[in-house]
């Protein structure tokens, strides 16, 4: 089977196995891990930023990143199709009591001249704008990147207004391979940012986020309350840097298998596709005739996976473990379904 549904269903490689296996551990509730220590220092400094904080989950990360730069009665600004709208489960208002203000944007991105008629909180029945919430690469927005003058214009608007950045990062480093964007970038334009390990990088389990050192303070505090205190994962932080130093070189390659399979539905005449919609590793595409969930059960009949994304949408994610030998299989099944 060819499973194109995310690129969250990696497994291990032998080799992140064998370091996962080998790490050295301690307890850290009590901050005694060193391998988890070491990462979060490492993973800061390789972004810019003062500290981190292993989280389990990019959600996790994603919410104790909105409580520390919110009080209750805030709103995040946010792209409608943005993850911690879409895919957290409300968890931004259940958690931080705060409200998520979706906006229109263009791929999954916001600019800085659509939202000045958006902001709030001149009168006391409204709620408090505080915080521009950002995705790169966007998910939904089929893997599209912000560029740095994009987000350098963010900046200087959310600056201008008082207003706070949080960057969801969960596929950071797509977006770093594809625009050549130096990391230590992002910490110019971000208050808070989280990265993920479990993604494109193909470790099981991980993500962290990055701020100044006291708002990691508060951020660690509030883990701890949420259930996200851990103790030996120095099984996991020896995955998630093996990850960054030997999968992450490889993320061109699936952003090249991407882009064959593109060419392969452009050419289908009952699929449709923007070819300069694809920068990364995703691919949203629609259907002419048929459902959506109709065309994925035709392709897991021939041994593909997908996911609907939409009533005549699907999304193809392509992650470590798809060889070239995989690409010319699904592109030959595409072709035989869709043309």
């Amino acid at each position: 089977m060819i499973d194109l549904r995310s690129d969250t269903v990696t497994k291990p490689t032998k080799g992140m196995r064998k370091v996962m296996v080998e790490a050295e551990v301690g307890d850290d509730v009590f901050a005694e891990d060193p391998s988890v220590n070491a990462l979060q220092e490492k993973v800061a400094d390789l972004f810019g930023f003062e500290a981190g904080l292993f989280v389990p989950s990019g959600t996790m990360g994603n919410q104790l990143s909105v409580n520390v730069l919110t009080d209750p009665g805030d709103e995040v600004l946010i792209e409608q199709t943005g993850h911690i709208f879409n895919y957290e489960s409300t968890a931004a208002a259940h958690l931080s009591s705060v409200l998520l203000n979706p906006q229109p944007g263009e791929k999954g991105k916001l600019s800085a001249d659509k939202l000045e008629d958006f902001l709030r909180g001149s009168h006391e029945w409204e709620p408090h704008s505080k915080v521009i919430a950002l995705e790169n690469s966007t998910n939904k927005g089929g893997g599209c990147c912000y560029t740095e003058d994009e987000l350098s214009a963010l900046r200087a608007f959310a600056d201008e207004r008082e207003l706070l950045i949080h960057l969801d990062g969960a596929r950071i480093w797509n977006a770093m391979t594809a625009t050549g964007t130096d990391p230590q970038f992002y910490s110019t334009v971000a208050d808070t940012m989280s990265v993920c390990f479990s993604k494109g990088l193909g470790a099981p389990v991980g993500s962290m986020i990055l701020s100044s050192a006291e708002r990691i303070k508060r951020a660690h505090k509030m883990r701890k309350m949420w259930g996200g205190g851990m103790r030996q994962i120095g099984i996991l932080a020896a995955a998630a840097d093996y990850a960054i130093e030997k999968h992450y070189p490889l993320l061109a390659e699936d952003h090249r298998r991407a882009r064959k399979l593109a060419e392969t539905i452009d050419s289908c005449s009952k699929l449709s596709i923007d070819l300069n919609s694809v920068e990364t590793n995703i691919l949203i595409f629609d259907v002419s005739e048929g459902s959506a969930e109709e065309a994925v059960d035709s392709l897991s009949k021939e041994g593909i996976r997908l996911v609907p994304f939409g009533p005549k949408t699907l999304r193809a994610t392509f992650h470590l473990q798809i060889t070239d030998d995989d690409l010319e299989k699904a592109a030959d099944i595409f072709r035989k379904i869709f043309s």
